[in-house]
């Protein structure tokens, strides 16, 4: 069974920065991706990172790009998402999700994802 735990979300001020993990377990593949979203109230999911397992294929979203960093532990099957300079609209429940069989994180659409966690509550507020 595929499970996927989001961790390390919270209530922080503008400026500042959260590392969010990804744990994933319980799929066998050696190619597939992971891929961070995001959903503000109101708002639609949206993408805002993807690695693949050998690291090779990188993606941000624009607003995110030179603040964020995806990084992974292959022997942990943990994907990291370094957050800093965070800014009030990074306000959202931020989910992690694998493509079992992905390689390239390049125009990835969302249906594509095959398994996704919980979510973990990112606030940035003063």
């Amino acid at each position: 069974q595929v499970q996927l735990v989001e961790s390390g979300g919270g209530l922080v001020q503008p400026g500042g920065s959260l590392r969010l993990s990804c744990a994933a377990s319980g799929y066998t593949s050696n190619y597939y991706l992971i891929g961070w979203f995001r959903q503000a109230p109101g708002k639609e999911r949206e993408g805002v990172s993807c690695i693949s397992s050998s690291g090779a294929s990188i993606d941000y979203a624009d607003s995110v790009k030179g603040r964020f960093t995806i990084s992974r532990d292959t022997g942990k099957k943990t994907v990291y998402l370094q957050m800093n300079s965070l800014k009030p609209e990074d306000t959202a429940v931020y989910y992690c999700a694998v493509d079992v069989y992905g390689r390239d994180c390049k125009s990835v659409p969302q249906s594509y994802y095959d398994y996704w966690g919980q979510g973990t509550q990112v606030t940035v507020s003063s």
